[in-house]
């Protein structure tokens, strides 16, 4: 009850009760700020002459720059956090997308309108692992045509599978011509 209303387990429970008077708890303040400010000089040192480089590629050449100084690499989240406190960072400008709303619709009123193809694995009692990949008709979801193996697939099978759909539903003859209201 102790150790939950604590917040630790039993075991450090009693390492707390028996530590000396003068313990100090030396996690909270594991900052070298001296030896941050030495890595910040670098930083700007980098970025002076290429203000576009991010954290990575200035971990990167810090990196070698250290490693031909026979210092130890500098931490990547701690390089990360240097330039984050100081304003390095690059900012991140995504362009803007245009929006596409999905209605939620994909069944259509008639048949032969509108395919797609999916694909599954089932897991067999022997380990070995089925996958089938399938065309189907939105209308009526008909599975038209399909490929099952042990081995998986790829595109070229489902191409495949297509082909041998339309083959099946409209034979040697073209579809009639039909505008597409879904």
């Amino acid at each position: 009850m102790v150790s939950r209303t604590m917040g630790v387990s039993r075991a450090q429970l009693s390492l707390r009760i028996n530590r000396s008077a003068d313990w100090q708890d030396r996690r909270c303040n594991r900052r070298n700020e001296e030896a941050d400010a030495e890595i910040l000089s670098a930083i700007l040192n980098i970025i002076s002459d290429m203000p576009s480089y991010g954290y990575r590629r200035v971990w990167g050449i810090l990196r070698k720059q250290r490693r031909t100084e026979g210092q130890p690499p500098v931490n990547a989240k701690r390089l990360y956090r240097i330039m984050s406190e100081h304003n390095l960072l690059l900012l991140h400008h995504k362009p803007e997308r245009p929006k596409r709303e999905h209605k939620g619709k994909i069944a259509v009123a008639e048949s032969d309108m509108r395919w797609c193809s999916d694909g599954f694995e089932f897991g067999c009692d022997n380990g070995e692992k089925l996958r089938v990949t399938f065309a189907l008709d939105c209308c009526d979801r008909e599975a038209i045509d399909w490929a099952a193996s042990t081995g998986g697939y790829d595109s070229s099978t489902v191409q495949d599978v297509m082909l041998r759909s339309v083959e099946k539903r409209f034979g040697d003859r073209l579809p009639r011509h039909r505008r597409c209201s879904g």
